[in-house]
C-alpha cells in the first residue's frame, strides 16, 4: 500500500504535502476530496474533518501539515531534507514556514468571515487583515534581504514552499490583500516558486464552497 493524501490542493495545507511528497519522489495516491462535499469520507480518517489527511502505508494516519512533513523528512537521508538540519538554520526554517502557515490560516479565516457570515464582524475582519498584512511585511522584508535564490540555499526547502502556497492561496481568495507596491520580494519570490515544475504540476484552481 502507498500512502494516501487526502485533500485538494487548493488549500495550501494539502498543497504543501503534495508538493514536499514529490520533491523526495515518494509514491502516493491523491484523493482529491472536500470537506465539504465529501466529509462523511474524510472523517472516516479525520475525525476533526480536516485536510490534510496523510494515511501511511500501514494505516496509520497523520491529520496535521507540519506533522506529515516531519514524517516525509525521517524517510530520506538527511542531506535530502528540506528543513536544515543544523540550527540555527532548522529553528530558523521553522519559522519562516510557520509565518507562511500563519500568512495561510489568517486568510482562511478571513475568507470564511466574509463568505459565512450575513453579517460580518468588521473588527474580526480588520484583526485578520492586520495580521496578515504584519505577516507579508516581515516575509517581504526577509525576502529582500535574502542572499541565496530560496531561503536557506540554493534549492526550494519547506519554509520556501509554505510561503509561496500561502501568497497563491491569499491572492486567490482574497483578492487585492497583498499590493505588489507594498510586498514587492514577497510577490515576486511567489511568482519564481509557482514558476517550478512541480509547483505546477501540484497545483488546482481555487474553488470556492457552494
Amino acid at each position: 500500500m502507498t500512502m494516501i493524501l487526502i485533500g485538494q490542493y487548493d488549500s495550501p495545507f494539502v498543497r504543501r504535502v503534495g508538493v514536499a511528497l514529490r520533491l523526495y519522489d515518494l509514491p502516493f495516491e491523491h484523493r482529491p476530496w472536500s470537506v465539504f462535499g465529501d466529509a462523511d469520507l474524510v472523517r472516516a480518517y479525520n475525525p476533526v474533518t480536516k485536510v490534510p489527511v496523510l494515511v501511511l502505508a500501514d494505516g496509520d494516519v497523520i491529520i496535521e501539515s507540519h506533522m506529515m512533513l516531519d514524517y516525509l523528512d525521517s524517510l530520506v537521508p538527511p542531506e535530502r531534507r528540506l528543513f536544515p538540519a543544523e540550527e540555527p538554520h532548522r529553528r530558523r526554517a521553522l519559522k519562516v514556514a510557520s509565518l507562511g502557515m500563519g500568512l495561510a490560516e489568517k486568510s482562511v479565516s478571513l475568507f470564511y468571515e466574509r463568505r459565512l457570515h450575513e453579517v460580518v464582524s468588521e473588527t474580526w475582519s480588520e484583526r485578520c487583515s492586520m495580521q496578515i498584512r504584519s505577516v507579508a511585511a516581515e516575509l517581504d522584508r526577509q525576502c529582500r534581504e535574502r542572499s541565496s535564490p530560496f531561503w536557506f540555499g540554493e534549492a526550494p526547502g519547506h519554509a520556501d514552499i509554505a510561503v509561496a502556497v500561502a501568497v497563491r492561496f491569499a491572492g486567490d481568495v482574497l483578492p487585492g490583500m497583498l499590493d505588489p507596491a507594498h510586498h514587492p520580494g514577497l510577490l515576486a519570490f511567489a511568482a519564481r516558486m509557482e514558476d517550478l515544475p512541480v509547483m505546477q504540476e501540484i497545483s488546482q484552481p481555487f474553488a470556492a464552497p457552494a
